[in-house]
Formats: structure tokens, sequence, C-alpha cells
């Protein structure tokens, strides 16, 4: 912005003269100087993002900015976001900073009175049917904030303020849509204190991760490049997906505030009967709920110690309740952002809490290295495609899965001692003698049928043993199926099938 000079408004129903009495992190106010200084020393029309992890206070930082650009410009400041509920949570933020605004909601049709103001807050659909159709006309607008501006519906608003300075803020400069880039829109990204930083200075709480493998062979990329909701959900309303998320509950979050992420309302639902059943304090909340309805579950959630609530992608923004005790990711997604969002529902400090728990059952930490991981999201920003390719694919990721087998199946093999077996070590092995790989499974099937054989008393025993390895026994022709490069699922299925009638024969003749 050339020229920029200060003015000072004396209208106290504009902005207030008083300081305001919210008061700013260093950090924060380091964003503020720096976002300023991009302000005055470029043209009117420059776009420019700003990132912060979430926590982190981007609406407290652009309340400030908001109240000062008005006290030194004299001119309008429009703030848009995407969802009513941050529209609300926007313009209770700017009356804590003495910025006197107006929402721009389904209700108003005209701006009559936008003479009184000088900040107004809209949600982008509603601004945009309300331009497209001429209803309103905003005057004087001198700096544009976007709310959550990786989301790409902002766009179809910026050709309505093509002389204004467009300031974005997000958590994760990564547009939602691929084919629309982020760069393409904003001239410049500012990156913010990081992650780590903020967790390390208080500001955060600390997450530890435990992670649970999860085949994901069965899912399904959607056109907006991340997971079906179809595929998801017969992935994770199975009983097997139930058992493993209620286990892993118990093992490191019974009694714990818990947030649930889904991918399917069906799955939550489900979600919602399997812990209902085992005696928990569960409820569900959906997209399809009144608004009465989630003020009450929001409101009992809030209050109840050990509450536990399964949600569908409505809790990923907008939503803040620092006393939750642990994330679990019970879903795949190929989205940082999203990735990033849901953890971050657990990052608030408050009281004694410091850290916290996020249980992934999607693979997520592999595919997107651990929360608060350095991360160069000027590359990000300026790369897209480069980083969203070198993204660590599923049949990777499952190639490192370890096998671990579960204590009480361990328990039905009391006689036994060794149950390792490590297929790529024999591989390698075999090939070094010049041996053909199959010697690797009969290997594997002498160490099972060992398994069975010394811990029962008959035949019959054996095979309702044998049944139990059932994981050990897929998680060692998969791997298998690696080091022979044919991995084909029919392949696989029949190595598996073929395996355990060997089995089978193997156990036979041992007995008789």
């Amino acid at each position: 912005m050339q020229g920029f000079e200060i003015i000072s408004i004396v209208s106290q129903n504009l902005t207030s003269t008083k300081n305001t009495t919210k008061k700013l992190y260093d950090y924060q106010n380091e964003a503020l100087s720096q976002i300023f200084g991009k302000i005055e020393k470029n043209p009117d029309n420059f776009n420019l993002v700003y990132q912060l992890p979430t926590g982190g206070g981007k609406t407290v930082i652009f309340s400030e900015i908001a109240r000062r650009y008005i006290e030194q410009t004299g001119k309008k400041v429009l703030i848009l976001t995407h969802r009513i509920e941050l529209c609300n949570q926007t313009s209770r933020m700017l009356s804590e900073f003495q910025v006197n605004n107006k929402i721009i909601n389904s209700h108003v049709k005209e701006l009559d009175d936008q003479d009184d103001y000088l900040c107004f807050v809209a949600m982008v659909e509603t601004l945009k049917n309300r331009l497209n159709d001429d209803k309103l006309e905003l005057d004087q607008i001198g700096l544009v904030i976007i709310d959550e501006a990786h989301y790409n519906s902002f766009r179809k608003l910026f050709k309505y303020f093509e002389t204004c300075f467009i300031l974005g803020v997000t958590a994760t400069p990564l547009s939602s849509n691929m084919k629309l880039p982020m760069n393409e829109i904003y001239n410049e990204l500012l990156v913010g204190e990081p992650v780590q930083s903020l967790v390390d200075r208080g500001f955060l709480a600390k997450a530890t991760t435990y992670t649970y493998d999860v085949a994901l062979g069965t899912l399904k990329v959607g056109i907006n490049g991340d997971y079906t909701v179809k595929s998801s959900e017969e992935l994770y309303s199975n009983n097997l997906m139930q058992e493993k998320l209620l286990h892993a509950y118990e093992e490191k979050s019974l009694g714990k505030k818990t947030l649930i992420f889904n991918n399917g309302i069906n799955t939550s639902l489900h979600v919602y009967e399997t812990f209902k059943a085992e005696g928990y304090e569960i409820m569900h909340l959906d997209n399809t709920n009144s608004r009465q309805e989630r003020e009450f579950i929001l409101k009992w959630f809030k209050e109840t110690p050990n509450a536990i609530l399964t949600s569908v992608g409505i809790l990923t923004t907008g939503f803040d309740e620092p006393s939750v005790e642990t994330i679990i990711l019970n879903r795949a997604t190929k989205s940082i952002t999203l990735y990033y969002q849901m953890i971050g529902r657990g990052s608030r400090v408050i009281g004694d809490k410091k850290d916290f728990k996020v249980l992934d059952l999607g693979n997520n930490a592999a595919r997107f290295g651990l929360w608060g991981s350095p991360l160069d999201w000027q590359k990000i920003f300026s790369s897209p495609m480069y980083y969203l390719d070198n993204l660590i694919n599923d049949e990777t990721i499952e190639r490192n899965f370890t096998y671990t087998m579960p204590p009480e199946i361990r328990a039905e093999f009391p006689n036994s001692t060794d149950f390792s077996f490590n297929v790529k070590e024999e591989y390698d092995k075999a090939i070094k003698m010049n041996l053909k790989s199959k010697v690797v499974l009969d290997k594997s099937l002498e160490q099972h049928c060992k398994l069975c054989v010394e811990n029962s008393e008959d035949v019959f025993d054996a095979r309702i043993l044998s049944r139990l390895l059932q994981d050990d026994i897929s998680d060692r022709i998969k791997k298998y199926s690696y080091c022979i490069i044919k991995s084909t699922k029919n392949y696989i299925q029949w190595l598996e099938d073929d395996y355990k009638r060997r089995l089978s024969t193997m156990i036979n003749q041992s007995f008789s």
C-alpha cells in the first residue's frame, strides 16, 4: 500500500479508540509487525497468505490486524469465513478487540446501515449470493481477511475485491483442490511460529502418538484426492476394525475425554453402538444434527469428565474444547490439512494439561510424519504437486508393518518361546544360497506347525490353534509377496489359501 499513513478515527460507533484489553504474545506481535510491513511495502491489490498452527491464535492476530488497519487507514475491513460458527466466533473476538462489526448472514438482505460499521464478517456463500444478485454493495473496503484460506470456495469472491489487499490465514497453506494451487492466487507466503516451538514454549500441548497398523488396500480415492466415504465405511464399520478401535481406546485412553474422527456417518454410528454396548459415556455428532442438538451434545461433552464424542468432519474447524485429552483418528486421509486440523483439536492448553494423546488407526502418522514434525511450508506452497507426489504411499507403509501377536493369542501357546520369523531375512538367505524362494514359506510352515503341535493334546486341538495364527500367516504371506515382487490380490490370496492347506496337512502328519 503506497503512502501508508495513520488516520485517527473519532466516531466511537466505528471502532473504539480505547486500547484493547487483549494481550498478545511475542510471536503474535512479531506476526503483526511482519504483516503490516507487507501492507506498507506492497500495492493495494497484493495477496498475502499467513500460516500459523491450529491453536496459535490466528483469530486473535487478524482481529488485532483489523483494529489497527481501521485505526490507521480509515478504510473498512471484510473478514470471510466458510462456516457460520466461524462467523460468530470471529465477531465475538472482534468485539473483544473493541471493533464494532456486523455479520452478513442469511437474514441480511441489504446493508442500509453499512456506514455505521467499518468491519464486516461474512460467510463466503452468503456474500457471493448477495453480490451476484446486486442486493448489496460494500464500499471502501481496503483489507479482506480470509480465514481457513486453503479452502477454494473463497476464490469466487476475489473478482469483487481486485483493488484490495487480501490476507489469507491458515494452518496449512496447501489448497483443498490441487488443480487450484494457492500460489496461483497468493503472491507470497509468510510462515509463523512452528508447532514444536509453540509446544516447547507452553502455548500448545505436546502430542504423544500411538499407531495401530491398518491395511488400507480396500480404500478408494475419489475425485477430491482423498479416500471415499463409501470405501472408508466398508472398512471401518466392520467388526474387526470396531474391535481394534475399542482395544486402542481401552489400552491408551480409558477414562480420558476422547474425540473420535470418522469418515462417514454410518461408521460413527457403529462406533457409538460399540462403545455404548460396553457401558461407556458416548454421544454421536454429525452435520444432520440440529443447532439445538449440537449445543446440547457439546455442552454434555464439555461437562462430562470421561466423555467420548464420535463425530464426522463437523468438528475439524470452529470447535475449541481445551479439555480434550485424546484424539482418535478412526479414519485414513490423504489431506495433511485435515490431519493437522483433527489433531489440533486436542492441542489446546488448559490448567494442568500439558500433553494429549493421538491414537492413529489410519496410518496417517506414517504418511505425513508426527504432528509437529518440521515442515517446509515455503516449499509446499511453491511446489504443492511435488510434495503430494512424494508422500509415502499405502503399499510402502504396509510393507513396514510389524505384526505383533496379541497377548491373548500368545497365551494360547504356553509351551512355546520362539514366535519370531523374519521373512525378509530368510528370503535374503535363500537367495545367497541359490535356493528357491519357496523355502521361506516351508520354514515358516514348520514353525507354525510346531507352535500348534507342542501346545495341543491331539490333532483337533492343533487345528483350532492354527486358526488363531490367521493374522500372523497373512502378514508373512504379504511380506513374502513383497520380496518376490509379485503382489497381485489374487496371487496373495492363492498363496494364503495354499499355506493354510499345507499347514493343515502338516499338522495331520505330525500326529499320525
